[in-house]
């Protein structure tokens, strides 16, 4: 049975930081693009950074460009997003992506995403 746990849920100032862990079990975690998406009340799913199965290829969207990292550690399965500066509007519920599409990451889309994590909330207050 496959997992994506996230872990890191959090309440942070604007300006802080925070990371998030997404520990993977029941695929072959190095086979596999991660990503981290997110939803915020009312808006649709966004992604935020997205990774290549063997790390060396990162995606980010302007939005959070400069003030993520992604990275993933195969002895542990575990993904992370570090995320700093943070502002109120990254408020949102985070989760984890698992995909194995013969692609670039930079190409995926959601869809291509087979499994998911069930979501961590992140609040940022003003």
């Amino acid at each position: 049975q496959v997992q994506l746990v996230e872990s890191g849920r959090g309440l942070v100032e604007a300006g802080g930081s925070l990371r998030l862990s997404c520990t993977v079990s029941g695929l072959t975690f190095s086979n596999y693009a991660m990503a981290w998406f997110r939803q915020a009340p009312g808006k649709e799913r966004e992604v935020v950074a997205a990774i290549s199965p063997a790390g060396v290829i990162a995606y980010y969207p302007d939005s959070v460009k400069g003030r993520c990292t992604i990275s993933r550690d195969k002895t542990r399965n575990t993904l992370y997003l570090q995320m700093n500066t943070l502002k109120p509007e990254d408020t949102a519920v985070y989760y984890c992506a698992a995909g194995s599409k013969p692609k670039s990451v930079n190409d995926y889309t959601e869809r291509d995403y087979r499994y998911w994590g069930q979501g961590t909330q992140v609040t940022v207050s003003s």
